[in-house]
């Protein structure tokens, strides 16, 4: 991938419903918002389906989600697909993470964006973002 942007993030919407419970393991949709800071600035609403499991430190989660803003000075919109996997705490905590963008979703000047994203959560709760992109040719 050519380009490269960073920045963070704030999570302003968090709606969770209930879809399902069965034996300590719990399945929900949720309907995230996030504001963008950084090479990235802008909004996105995001659709997630995760699963908790009887040990809260196991969940998993997949999902899209729409963002819309300037990516390093081009505007418009793209998405992203989401797929997680959690287990563990503390030293033994492991967890796998892959958010790709979806092709041919690029809309404005960022009509053929491709690429990936890693999202880092912090020990205090903030979130931190980094997008290595390209365009198709």
């Amino acid at each position: 991938m050519g380009h490269r942007a960073t920045g963070s993030f704030e999570i302003t919407r968090w709606d969770a419903t209930t879809e399902e419970e069965d034996g300590g393991v719990t399945i929900a949709s949720v309907l995230v918002g996030k504001e963008f800071r950084g090479g990235l600035r802008g909004t996105s609403t995001a659709r997630l389906l995760t699963v908790t499991g009887r040990v809260p430190t196991s969940a998993a989660y997949v999902g899209v989600e729409r963002m819309t803003g300037s990516l390093d000075g081009r505007t418009g919109s793209f998405a992203v697909r989401h797929a997680a996997t959690m287990e563990g705490d503390g030293d033994e905590r492991h967890s796998t993470m892959t958010v790709t963008v979806v092709p041919d979703t690029g809309t404005g000047e960022l009509t053929g964006i491709r690429g990936e994203v890693a999202i880092t959560v912090h020990e205090d709760g903030s979130h931190t973002y980094a997008i290595e992109y390209d365009f198709a040719r």
